[in-house]
């Protein structure tokens, strides 16, 4: 039988990502009931630090190398593994006998090393690479992210195996009564998901949506998502400026994070989502908007048109205009609208985590 470790200790850090990443493959493996594979889960059992002290978070870094370079492939060897599998770009450099398989979910610490703190990204270059050098298989979920990986690193193409990912499972909690919840059904209301980063490029979609309501005044804009706690990243000054500045604050609705049994509602009420991002490794809210029924407008670059297809109307991401005037078609042509929910609806059917499962286990199986 192949054993196959799987570190889920960036469970304990992460929160949208990986984490999503990470737990929804589990549920997954768990339903593939494959006789072949016995899944180990690794994980320690001291607590991780999370909180913003700076001489805690170089302790957690210092930590965190001592994890995956020592103490994983010991815990591994120990426990028969044959492989290897973790989900945070990271897998131990000496293998120790077991074979590695990291998800280099897309190329963010070449992009844009200002964005890491340098201790990181000294890790990053140093050993995840290095160790990614090393490994047996790396797996990445789009094409284009494995193009720009082997762009900006001589990691070997033939290596990096591409593996869709699924949509993130929504499940609407019964009891819930949020009254803002309650107004929106009620509304017309364009949605955005994510964390509220520079790339996200929320200031053009402020400036399209500007144009926009000079025509329907009635439409609201609900940006769902946390702003980003990393300083080079966080996008939250120029956003509030924009808001207050054009005096937005009635049309435009910031309801921070929300957990998953929420969410579902902000999808299920939407008039369209629309995803304007520069720079995605693979972009999970555009298949949970198609999942929701939500016809969807996407930029026109990166990961995003290999993902929607032709399923979503694209835009100019650098172009307000150009977003404001997809935006005002979906609103106003009802078969446009009826047609993308259609082909969302299609869509769909290519990508789910009992799909993803199933490819990474028989890569695992060909190792």
């Amino acid at each position: 039988m192949l054993k196959v470790g799987i570190d889920i200790r960036d469970l304990r850090i992460a929160k949208t990502g990986v984490k999503t990443y990470t737990e929804e493959l589990i549920k997954a493996f768990k339903k593939q009931n494959d006789s072949e594979v016995k899944f180990v889960y690794l994980d320690t059992f001291i607590a991780v630090y999370t909180g913003k002290n700076k001489f805690l978070k170089l302790i957690e870094h210092i930590r965190f190398t001592f994890w995956k370079q020592l103490v994983l492939p010991i815990i591994a060897r120990l426990k028969g593994c044959d492989i290897i599998f973790c989900a945070d770009f990271f897998v131990p450099y000496f293998k120790m006998g077991t074979k590695t398989v990291p998800v280099l979910h897309d190329a963010f610490f070449f992009e844009y090393p200002e964005h890491y703190n340098k201790l990181w990204l000294f890790l990053f270059h140093k050993l995840g690479v290095n160790a990614a050098k090393k490994a047996d298989a790396i797996i990445t979920p789009t094409q284009y992210a494995k193009l720009r990986i082997t762009e900006f690193s001589n990691l070997p193409a033939e290596k990096i195996e591409v593996i869709h990912e699924g949509p993130k499972s929504l499940h609407a909690s019964k009891d819930d009564d949020s009254a803002l919840i309650k107004t929106l059904t009620d509304q017309k209301y364009i949605l955005h998901v994510g964390v509220m980063e520079k790339r996200k490029n929320i200031i053009n979609l402020l400036k399209a949506f500007l144009l926009l309501i000079n025509i329907h005044p009635a439409v609201k804009l609900v940006l769902v998502g946390q702003f980003s706690p990393k300083k080079d990243m966080n996008d939250q000054t120029a956003i509030l400026e924009f808001i207050d500045k054009n005096k937005l604050r009635e049309h435009v609705i910031l309801p921070g994070y929300v957990p998953d049994n929420k969410l579902v509602h902000y999808y299920k009420n939407a008039t369209m989502y629309v995803f304007p991002s520069i720079n995605e490794g693979f972009g999970i809210p555009v298949l949970e908007a198609f999942e929701q029924g939500l016809p969807v407008a996407i930029a026109n670059n990166s990961c995003l048109p290999e993902i929607a297809g032709n399923a979503a109307l694209s835009f100019d991401p650098f172009n307000p205009e150009d977003i404001y005037q997809k935006m005002r078609l979906i609103i106003e042509d009802a078969d446009l609208k009826n047609s993308l929910i259609a082909k969302g609806k299609e869509r769909i059917k290519q990508f789910s985590w009992e799909i993803t499962a199933k490819q990474t286990i028989n890569l695992f199986k060909r190792l």
